[in-house]
């Protein structure tokens, strides 16, 4: 009896490891499908070709410290950059100030909770790349299918910070 449980848990535990294994493999081969809109080229009317989606801009350098200073209205920490973000922050000493870049799909996911699970109130904004949207404390824009968040944290009345957020913006898409 001892045996035959023995043999059945050594099979079993071969099947879920295989498993797993297959599980795996089909993850790591498969290219990630781009959620980045893809622009039709034609070199000329008889040969369109499809040009790679467009590049993601380094956020940091889409709102260098000073500009982010400026934003905050303090001064700020040196840049912290990570994977699609950006962040600034200001000194231990004081005061409470946050400056954060997002682009591509996370500032897009960003503006999509807000918008449609939390129903955040936006108003849109002209003249900041192909579509701006802003609400308390952010503003976002898309330019050339690119995605970016700006996002500022301060402990004041927020309907100071819209101005400074579209100069921001504007700077940065005028970068991309």
């Amino acid at each position: 009896m001892r045996h035959t449980l023995l043999r059945c848990a050594s099979a079993l535990t071969g099947v879920v490891l295989a498993g797993a294994a297959l599980v795996g493999c089909g993850s790591q081969d498969s290219p990630a499908p781009s959620s980045l809109p893809t622009a039709a080229v034609t070199d000329d009317a008889s040969q369109p070709t499809v040009a790679a989606p467009a590049a993601e801009p380094d956020p940091c350098l889409l709102l260098p410290k000073a500009e982010a200073e400026a934003l905050a209205g303090t001064p700020l920490e040196d840049a912290v950059p990570s994977p699609h973000a950006c962040s600034y922050t200001g000194p231990v000493s004081g005061p409470v100030a946050q400056v954060e870049v997002y682009v591509g799909d996370g500032a897009k996911k960003m503006l999509d909770i807000d918008r449609d699970t939390l129903a955040h109130p936006f108003t849109e904004v002209p003249g900041v790349g192909e579509e701006a949207l802003a609400e308390d404390g952010v503003i976002f824009f898309r330019k050339g299918g690119v995605w970016v968040a700006i996002r500022l944290v301060r402990l004041n009345d927020p309907a100071e910070n819209v101005e400074p957020l579209i100069t921001a913006a504007r700077s940065a898409a005028g970068r991309m």
